[in-house]
């Protein structure tokens, strides 16, 4: 069941050096406070898991808190690489790290099969492609009703997930309003998770009657929430403010230079302290 703490309590408790951390959120509600906290508490050999890693990952890649990323697309959406992880994978700093890429299908699908408590995830997939080559977790089979041939890949099970949302209610319930992605499905298949949210509100129950396609997660899913107002920022979120696209265009310059990335990364998050 779901328990009320700050952001700095929830992750020294549930993100442990050596986990496998998923953080959730498609093109809005992309848990960037939370992100900032782990790179605070100085958390190292991470896994991290995310179908479209974006400059959250960066910033924990270029921190040092990785040493694994599992993903389906990486990039600095609308501007170009994530040049972090480029400087990881190629020049190994500030540390060498491993990847595994996969289709944004087969991600979706594993999500979906750790929520379900299920080993694998089967799809119709990776027909012509070379991604088999390069992963040896997806492997091939055949239905046992059809004979057809189909992909398979391990489910997603995190140790944690976090995720952003709008809104939580005291009884620990989570709403997740406009653009949902597989938010849910991260907090189902982990074996513990953080909410980060806007605002908190009696009762959603009754408020989730006026919003359009809402998604809720249930209280007894989450083992932590905690309040970050603008938590998702330089992403956005739906009904309480807007994407900060100069960031996103800024961050290329930053992002390109070890020293001018830590810089930022000194007056941004570890100065910046608290839970911005």
């Amino acid at each position: 069941m779901a328990e009320f703490l700050s952001l700095h309590d929830a992750v020294a408790r549930y993100v442990e050096d050596g986990a496998t951390v998923a953080m959730e959120g498609f093109t809005h509600l992309i848990p960037f406070a939370a992100g900032h906290e782990v790179i605070r508490q100085k958390k190292r050999d991470l896994t991290l898991v995310r179908m479209t890693p974006d400059l959250i990952y960066d910033q924990l890649i270029g921190a040092g808190c990785a040493r694994k990323v599992i993903f389906s697309w990486g990039g600095n959406p609308g501007v170009g690489s994530l040049h972090r992880l480029r400087d990881a994978v190629e020049k190994g700093w500030p540390r060498k790290i491993e990847i595994l890429e996969h289709s944004h299908a087969a991600m979706a699908c594993a999500f979906e099969a750790g929520a379900a408590g299920l080993p694998l995830a089967v799809l119709r997939g990776y027909v012509g492609s070379e991604l088999p080559n390069v992963n040896d977790q997806i492997k091939f089979i055949e239905c046992p009703f059809t004979g057809e041939r189909l992909a398979a890949v391990p489910a997603v099970r995190p140790d944690v997930s976090i995720v952003h949302a709008q809104k939580a209610d005291r009884a620990g319930n989570v709403l997740v309003e406009g653009i949902v992605g597989v938010q849910k499905e991260a907090v189902l298949a982990a074996r513990q998770s953080i909410v980060t949210v806007e605002e908190i509100v009696e009762d959603l129950t009754v408020e989730s009657d006026y919003h359009p396609n809402t998604c809720i997660i249930p209280g007894w899913a989450i083992d932590a929430i905690a309040v970050a107002e603008k938590g998702a920022l330089p992403s956005y979120a739906h009904g309480y403010y807007p994407r900060d696209n100069r960031f996103y265009k800024e961050w290329d310059a930053i992002a390109r230079d070890r020293d001018a990335f830590t810089r930022w990364l000194d007056e941004n998050v570890y100065k910046a302290g608290g839970e911005a």
